[in-house]
C-alpha cells in the first residue's frame, strides 16, 4: 500500500474543507470494507485519506409509519437491517440489507459506502479501468470473460454491473439521497445519483470529488406491498447474479401503479418502465407475472458469455411480481453460471 496522510474530520463542515476538487487524491474512509481493498490493490492510490466516523450528525436513523425512513451516511447496514421499524415498515429492504454481506461485513460497512462503492467487475479490480479499453481504443470485456458483465444498458462503453444489493430497493422505495457540497447542499432521487461513465475521467456517480453523500431518505410506505428477490451463484456470501425488487400499490387486486427495478444486470440500478406499464391496471397471476417479466427483459443483449442472465433475472422478477402479490414463491436457487 502507499503511504498516504491520515485525517480525521469531528464534523460535517470540517470534512467538505479537507476534501479535493479532483478525484483520486482525497478518498473518504467510512466503514473501510472496499475502500482498504481497493488501496491494498493499487486500483486507488490517494495521497490523503480522511476519516469520518466521529461526525455524529451522520449517524442518525429514524423510522416512523407517517414521516418514512431518514438514514445517515454512516448508518451501518447491520443497524439497517436489525432496525425494528425498517424489519416493520420496509420489510423488502431489510431482506436485502440482511443479504447484502457477511455478518461480519454488514457489521462495518455503512449506508453511503454501499451506495458508492466501486464496481466489483475484474477487469476494473485487477487495475484495468473503470471502462477496461485496450490501448486499441477496445473493451477487454468484449474481448474477454464477461460472465458477470451487463446484460442491460449495455451499448457501451460501460459494461459493469452496479454493484449495490440495496440500491435497487432504494430506488423502487422511491428514495432521495441528500449531498453536501463546498457551497451548498442538493437533494436527488436515489435513481438519478447513479450514472454511466463515458469516460475513465468520469465516475458511476452523480458526486463531485469535493461532496459528500449525507443522508438518504424514504417516503412513508402506505399501502403498498414489497418484494426482493436475490438469486446467486452459490448459497454462502455472494455477488448476486441478479435482483428484483417489486413495490405494488393495489385496489382491491388490480394494480395502481407498479414499481420494478432489476439490480446486478446493468451499469445502474435498471427500473423496468415496460413492467411497470404491463403491470398497471391488471390483476397479478402467474400468467401477468411473466408477461411483465418477459417485457423487462426483451431489451437484454448477450454479450457472448452471459446469456444466462437473462433468463435468471426473468425468473427472480416474475418471483419477486408473485411474492409481492401474496403469491408462495419458491427460495432462491443458486444459478448455473458457466466456466470459462
Amino acid at each position: 500500500m502507499n503511504p498516504f496522510i491520515y485525517l480525521n474530520a469531528t464534523d460535517k463542515d470540517s470534512t467538505l474543507a479537507l476534501l479535493e476538487n479532483q478525484w483520486g487524491k482525497t478518498e473518504i474512509l467510512a466503514g473501510g470494507t472496499d475502500l482498504i481493498a481497493l488501496m491494498k490493490d493499487d486500483i486507488l492510490t490517494p495521497s490523503r485519506v480522511l476519516n469520518i466516523k466521529r461526525v455524529t450528525e451522520l449517524h442518525t436513523l429514524t423510522v416512523d409509519r407517517a414521516d418514512g425512513l431518514r438514514a445517515g451516511c454512516l448508518v451501518t447496514l447491520d443497524e439497517m437491517a436489525r432496525n425494528a421499524g425498517v424489519q416493520q415498515f420496509y420489510p423488502a429492504l431489510a431482506t436485502a440489507i440482511a443479504d447484502a454481506a457477511s455478518p461480519q461485513i454488514r457489521n462495518m460497512a455503512t449506508l453511503g459506502g454501499n451506495l458508492c462503492q466501486r464496481p466489483r467487475c475484474w477487469y476494473f479490480r485487477n487495475g484495468y479501468g473503470l471502462l477496461a479499453i485496450d490501448s486499441k481504443g477496445k473493451s477487454l470485456v468484449l474481448q474477454g470473460d464477461n460472465r458477470h458483465h451487463a446484460i442491460l444498458g449495455n451499448s457501451g462503453p460501460a459494461y459493469f454491473v452496479s454493484p449495490s444489493t440495496i440500491a435497487p430497493v432504494l430506488i423502487a422505495l422511491g428514495a432521495n439521497v441528500a449531498i453536501a457540497g463546498p457551497k451548498n447542499s442538493r437533494t436527488i432521487p436515489l435513481e438519478s445519483f447513479f450514472r454511466v461513465p463515458a469516460s475513465e475521467q468520469e465516475r458511476e456517480h452523480n458526486l463531485q470529488p469535493n461532496e459528500l453523500v449525507t443522508a438518504v431518505s424514504v417516503p412513508p410506505p402506505g399501502g403498498s406491498s414489497t418484494a426482493y428477490y436475490e438469486v446467486r451463484q452459490k448459497h454462502g456470501f455472494d455477488w448476486p447474479v441478479a435482483t428484483a425488487t417489486v413495490v405494488l400499490t393495489t385496489v382491491g387486486k388490480k394494480v395502481t401503479t407498479a414499481s420494478v427495478v432489476l439490480g446486478h444486470v446493468a451499469p445502474t440500478p435498471w427500473r423496468s418502465k415496460e413492467a411497470e406499464s404491463l403491470l398497471a391496471g391488471q390483476t397479478v397471476d402467474p400468467s401477468v407475472a411473466a408477461s411483465a417479466s418477459d417485457a423487462a427483459l426483451k431489451p437484454a443483449k448477450s454479450l457472448g458469455q452471459n446469456g444466462y442472465k437473462i433468463q435468471v433475472a426473468k425468473v427472480a422478477l416474475k418471483r419477486a411480481i408473485l411474492q409481492a402479490s401474496g403469491f408462495d414463491v419458491p427460495p432462491p436457487h443458486p444459478a448455473l453460471v458457466p466456466r470459462s
